[in-house]
């Protein structure tokens, strides 16, 4: 089809054309980068925390006057140990999803010159390694004099198993098995796990980059308090619980449960992550508004040109024009129109990527992403201007003739 005539329509409505065409390039921008936030908070909520969280769960005391760390563990293990169903249980300063505690910044020199980043230190004693189920993939297990007391927040010196993101990210391409980090104490890389998620994954200071930055540093069953892990059957689970606030509260009267932190480790993802499963709903309201506003535009437009066409469509199908050809006028018109509008929105998607990535500190918007949104564009506006052609094209030649 000859597009000359669309495109001398077009400059005779150059103010609705050009409105037609910031509106869809708009569309596009929201449209891609939408995607991209969706796309992130999906990733992030479905992350590896590397426990097997239905057979998990958390007791987190607030406050214990006048408790020291022994006596308070061994009563509270006492308890929890003594619950029907408990397979395990162990002291941790926190877990995946759990309180947020142990966040320092590691260096990979004693001098402090090469940055490693913000990474999440993990202390638990063999009791709570064994009730997490944290095997190394590669390395060595702890051993038994590898379990050490808290020196000011962490052992002084000690091996330790990290993540193999955490690997990759401070030693790309080698084996971290004899690595050194410096974080106000000396650590050696003795294993690696396969995943741990931070407490806080994609809430750090590293961001979503961050979610597997942990560190598992072995100390001794007294040297800290106050949180506690255990193991049981997903079915009992529950009721495990249950049993176990209830039993701590009995054996340690003095202690203050956390009662919003002393739940299943499966609960505990749930309620970390409802504001991101709000978040993606609500980007995905604001996609359909914009796609929807963008479809009644182009209907709008495409309507009123039509009304405004009528002689000059009854013109074109007195001599000769079929009903396909009149179609496909609209349609290459739109095509036009879309065309220009994506061309335009692809240019903003990627200037509104940068500022985010600036301002927020969001993923690169990855190319694919572009073709993707201008597809849907492109057929969301064929959808759109499908009715009003085909009204157009089903004008009797007389009657539009006789119209004025």
């Amino acid at each position: 089809m000859d597009i000359k005539p669309i495109l001398s329509a077009l400059g005779r409505h150059r103010i609705a054309a050009a409105l037609i065409v910031l509106e869809i390039a708009l569309a596009c921008a929201v449209l891609c980068n939408a995607f991209l936030l969706i796309a992130g908070r999906l990733e992030l909520m479905h992350i590896d925390s590397g426990v097997q969280e239905n057979t998990v769960g958390m007791i987190a005391l607030s406050g214990c006057d006048g408790c020291n760390n022994a006596d308070l563990n061994a009563r509270v293990l006492g308890a929890l140990r003594a619950i029907p169903g408990v397979r395990a249980a162990g002291t941790a300063n926190s877990a995946p999803f759990g309180p947020r505690a142990g966040m320092m910044g590691a260096t990979l020199d004693r001098e402090g010159k090469q940055w490693g980043g913000v990474l999440h230190f993990y202390m638990a004693d063999a009791a709570a390694i064994e009730t997490l189920g944290l095997r190394p993939v590669q390395g060595n297990a702890f051993a038994a004099s590898d379990f050490q007391p808290i020196d000011n927040f962490v052992p002084s010196d000690a091996p330790v198993w990290i993540t193999r993101a955490l690997a990759e990210h401070l030693w790309p391409g080698e084996s971290p098995l004899g690595k050194e980090l410096w974080s106000g104490a000396h650590f050696r890389v003795t294993g690696v796990v396969d995943h741990f998620a931070v407490t806080s994954p994609g809430r750090t200071e590293e961001g979503v980059a961050g979610v597997q930055w942990s560190v598992i540093v072995p100390v001794r069953d007294d040297a800290q308090s106050g949180t506690y892990v255990l193991r049981a059957d997903p079915l009992d689970l529950p009721q495990v619980m249950q049993a176990a606030r209830a039993a701590v509260a009995r054996a340690v009267p003095e202690a203050v449960i956390d009662q919003q932190q002393s739940r299943m480790l499966s609960e505990l993802r749930e309620r970390y992550f409802r504001s991101d499963r709000a978040m993606a709903w609500l980007l995905v309201g604001v996609i359909a508004a914009m796609l929807l506003v963008t479809a009644l535009g182009i209907i709008g437009l495409a309507s009123f040109w039509v009304q405004q066409r009528t002689k000059q469509i009854g013109i074109r199908r007195a001599l000769g024009a079929t009903r396909g050809q009149i179609t496909r006028y609209f349609q290459t018109e739109n095509l036009l129109l879309t065309g220009t509008g994506i061309t335009l929105g692809m240019l903003l998607a990627y200037g509104g990527n940068q500022m985010l990535m600036h301002y927020f500190e969001t993923a690169r918007l990855p190319l694919h992403y572009l073709p993707l949104g201008a597809v849907a564009l492109l057929l969301l506006g064929q959808a759109a201007v499908i009715g009003p052609a085909l009204r157009a094209a089903a004008v009797p030649p007389i009657v539009a003739t006789r119209s004025a």
